[in-house]
C-alpha cells in the first residue's frame, strides 16, 4: 500500500461501555481492551509502521474510582510481565510516556526493566505508550525545563522555536504522529498530543474498542491514502 502513515496514534476508548453492554465489571471491558492492543502491535508490526503509540491511561483518569484505578494498575502490571518477552522476540522497542512518578515503585521498576529489555536491538518497531499522559501536563513540565534552562544561560530566548519547545515534550524521541485513531464514537482528542498532534489526520470510528478487528485498522489506513496532506501550504488543485 502507498503512503503508509510513519507514526499511528491511538486512543483506545470504549473499554467501560463494552463491559457495561454486557452487564460485566468494569475489569472484564480493560482486560479486552488489553487484548485489542496487542492485536494492533501484531497488526501494524505486519505493516511495517515504524512507530505506534497506544493512548493507555490519561492523567484524568486518575479521577475514576479509587477500586477501577487500582485494577488498571495491576492489569498494567500483568501485561508488561506478559507481552514484554513477545516484544523482545518480535524486535519491539517499548517506551514509556507521561508521569511515570505518580506509580509505586514495583510498577515504575517494572516500566523500567522493560525499557531496558526492549532497548539491547535495531527494533521494527517503536511502541510507546502513554500511560498517565496528558498533552497540558506534556507542555507544562516541557516549559518547566525550557525556563530552567533559561535561568541557567543553557539557552537564549533568541532561540525559542517550535523546534525546540519540540525537543523538551515527552516525545522528543518520536515523530509526530500522522494518523490519530479514536474509537467509541467520540470525535475529540481529550488532552492527548496537543502539540503533536497540529498536522495528524485524525479517523473516527463509532466501534468500542474490545470490538476491534484487523479490518477496523485496516480501513483506518485506506482513509489515510486517500487524503492529501498540505501542512497549511495550499499546492494548487
Amino acid at each position: 500500500m502507498k503512503n503508509l502513515p510513519n507514526h499511528v496514534a491511538i486512543i483506545m476508548d470504549g473499554n467501560t461501555r463494552w463491559a457495561e453492554n454486557q452487564n460485566l465489571d468494569k475489569s472484564k471491558g480493560h482486560k479486552e481492551g488489553v487484548k485489542k492492543a496487542r492485536l494492533a502491535v501484531e497488526f501494524f508490526l505486519e505493516k511495517e509502521i515504524d512507530n505506534l503509540t497506544l493512548f493507555a491511561f490519561s492523567t484524568e483518569n486518575w479521577g475514576r474510582e479509587e477500586r477501577e484505578v487500582k485494577a488498571l494498575l495491576k492489569l498494567f502490571l500483568e501485561a508488561i510481565n506478559e507481552q514484554t518477552p513477545d516484544l523482545v522476540k518480535n524486535k519491539v522497542k517499548l517506551n514509556f510516556i507521561g508521569e511515570i512518578s505518580r506509580f509505586d515503585k514495583v510498577l515504575m521498576n517494572k516500566i523500567k526493566n522493560s525499557q531496558i529489555k526492549t532497548s539491547q536491538y535495531d527494533p521494527k518497531m517503536n511502541l510507546n505508550i502513554a500511560i498517565s499522559y496528558g498533552g497540558r501536563w506534556d507542555i507544562e513540565q516541557a516549559l518547566k525545563k525550557i525556563i530552567k534552562d533559561l535561568l541557567k544561560n543553557k539557552i537564549k530566548i533568541k532561540n525559542l522555536s517550535e523546534d525546540l519547545i519540540s525537543n523538551y515534550l515527552s516525545t522528543s524521541s518520536i515523530p509526530d504522529p500522522d494518523l490519530i485513531i479514536r474509537s467509541a464514537g467520540e470525535q475529540r482528542i481529550s488532552n492527548f498530543f496537543l502539540w503533536q498532534a497540529a498536522y495528524s489526520e485524525m479517523y473516527f470510528i463509532k466501534k468500542l474498542w474490545p470490538d476491534f478487528i484487523e479490518k477496523d485498522f485496516q480501513d483506518s489506513l485506506d482513509e489515510f491514502s486517500l487524503r492529501k496532506r498540505k501542512f497549511g501550504v495550499e499546492t494548487g488543485a
